[in-house]
């Protein structure tokens, strides 16, 4: 592909192009083992969700996979930036053609020319279909990688970015000498990945490195490994400070349609300033699509869960990604809210009603009276800078 092919010339956003599912597609979800060790889908099989087109290469959801097969180039790249982890993926690429996957992919530029770690999937030589496994590591400065078990060659300088599938195009090549044309295809059946080195921001005994806002009626406590959180109103932060970072806890909701909320970039020791992750297991009806008060994952104020996947009474897993103005959650691996703030800067910090720069600390709020939540398991890690 020619340099910039990845410039943010986006086809449409992430919403956008969530349209063109296949009637047949059926959401993929993690096991709740995958959920419980950290590991989030990227592609939920039914939609584009979270990724953004480049170039004029034509990506559609069909029959649950991704797939590509007409124009000359482009790329399809999440929403999201990441830094260390790992990253499985399982794809199909036409006779004799070739897939690019980048991590750590910055959108601007050639791979070559920007060092962002770029893996070629070269598709069989015979021209039988054939799913290829990818596996890939970045943990700091180390790089690997394997195609169906074996070491392949990847590397690169950049120490965080998107993951982005690269689509080499050509559109119908010439026929072969016994008259058989045939169009580029690449197919993407799975995505997903798992953050790495993560901190523990709570200790599981007590509430050492976080601070109790005054004043507030919430009461704050430690039980069995879990930070507990009882009426209210009231905030509980953290005394250290975080701008772009993956942040992972595990939450249970100890009453029915509890209302609380994960904060972010919050000023030390103001109440409820920030962005909001809300928690809130509480739709409409029988459809969990229909979120009430922007429901568990949503970014409250700003959008509102695309599915409310988690229930009350039961340990769920919540990520959260946050790179400059975008912002995503993923709830027991499924991703809710892929958010992109646009907005001037808030002189108040207030996230509902514009943009929030940071850094800035986690808080945990306690709403009203009803309130009684557990978090444990909270684990963090600042971005690093390229």
């Amino acid at each position: 592909m020619r340099g910039g092919i990845l410039k943010a010339v986006c086809l449409c956003a992430a919403f956008a192009l969530a349209a063109g599912v296949s009637a047949t597609a059926e959401p993929k979800m993690l096991s709740k083992d995958e959920a419980k060790a950290g590991w989030i889908n990227l592609f939920d099989g039914e939609t584009t969700f979270g990724w953004n087109a480049s170039g004029d290469a034509q990506w559609k959801v069909d029959g649950g996979n991704i797939v590509c097969e007409a124009g000359t180039g482009g790329a399809l790249a999440t929403t999201s930036e990441f830094a260390d982890f790992k990253f499985a993926a399982k794809v199909r690429v036409s006779a004799e053609d070739m897939l690019g996957i980048g991590v750590r992919a910055d959108l601007d530029g050639h791979p070559s020319e920007n060092g962002s770690p770029l893996l070629v999937i070269r598709g069989p030589k015979e021209g039988a279909d054939k799913w290829q496994t990818v596996e890939i590591e970045a943990n700091g400065g180390t790089l690997t990688a394997k195609v169906d078990g074996a070491a392949a060659e990847i590397k690169g300088t950049r120490t965080r970015g998107h993951i982005a599938f690269f689509y080499y195009g050509h559109g119908d090549r010439s026929p072969k000498p016994l008259g058989w044309a045939y169009r580029i295809k690449a197919e993407i059946a799975e995505a997903k990945l798992q953050p790495l080195n993560l901190k523990a921001i709570f200790n599981g005994k007590d509430l050492s490195g976080w601070s109790v806002i005054p004043e507030h009626k919430s009461v704050f406590t430690v039980k069995d490994g879990a930070l507990n959180i009882e009426n209210g109103n009231g905030q509980i932060e953290t005394t250290e400070l975080f701008k772009d970072f993956a942040l992972q806890l595990d939450i249970i909701s100890n009453g029915k349609q509890l209302n609380s909320g994960v904060f972010y970039r919050g000023p030390v020791g103001v109440f409820w300033k920030g962005y909001e992750s809300q928690v809130r297991n509480h739709w409409e009806g029988d459809d969990r699509t229909k979120p009430v008060d922007f429901g568990t994952g949503g970014n409250y104020g700003n959008q509102p869960s695309r599915k409310v996947v988690s229930t009350d009474g039961e340990w769920f897993t919540k990520t959260v990604i946050v790179s400059g103005n975008h912002a995503a959650v993923w709830i027991d691996g499924y991703q809710t809210s892929d958010f992109t703030d646009n907005r001037p800067v808030n002189p108040d910090n207030d996230g509902k009603n514009g943009y929030v720069p940071g850094p800035g600390t986690f808080h945990l709020q306690g709403h009203d009276p009803s309130t009684n939540l557990s978090f444990k398991n909270i684990k963090a890690s600042e971005f690093p800078k390229n």
